[in-house]
């Protein structure tokens, strides 16, 4: 049950994110909640399972949108593996900062003030404003599918 559920919990994500999220942008920036799930689970369910939600969700943008196969399969799972403890806000700045280096720097745009005001500073305002409500839901659900398990096989 919870595969069912966190398989469609990341397939509704992906599809919000790439057809109605880039709707609510500011100033072209709009949240990453791929990150905020992928960090969530680290947090809720460990490390392990943070991992592989994060594989998922890293192979689908890999799959659907870039031509390096296999580049956010391995930045989300390092996410949902190595940052565990740490709030969404450190993700957000470990995301941009891999995607600086690896986009504006090989392209010769290495404008750093532009990244950090343009870029870095919205999302993370955004992220951080959307992380909570969202969190919260996340939280909801992996309780009850917790209380389910619970007395399906009457661990207490």
């Amino acid at each position: 049950m919870r595969i069912i559920i966190t398989t469609l919990i990341v397939v509704l994500n992906f599809i919000l994110q790439t057809t109605l999220f880039p709707y609510l942008a500011i100033q072209g920036v709009f949240p990453n909640t791929a990150l905020i799930i992928v960090t969530s689970y680290s947090l809720l369910r460990g490390s392990k399972e943070g991992a592989l939600v994060g594989a998922g969700t890293g192979f689908l943008m890999d799959v659907f949108f870039h031509t390096y196969i296999g580049f956010y399969t391995a930045l989300y799972l390092l996410i949902g593996l190595i940052l565990p403890i740490i709030f969404c806000a450190i993700a957000t700045i470990f995301y941009q900062a891999v995607l600086y280096v690896s986009s504006f720097v090989f392209q010769g745009e290495g404008n750093i003030l532009y990244f950090l005001f343009r870029v870095l500073l919205p999302e993370l305002v955004y992220m951080t404003i959307v992380t909570v409500p969202l969190y919260r839901v996340l939280f909801g659900i992996n309780e009850w599918l917790e209380l389910k398990e619970k007395y399906k096989y009457r661990l207490f």
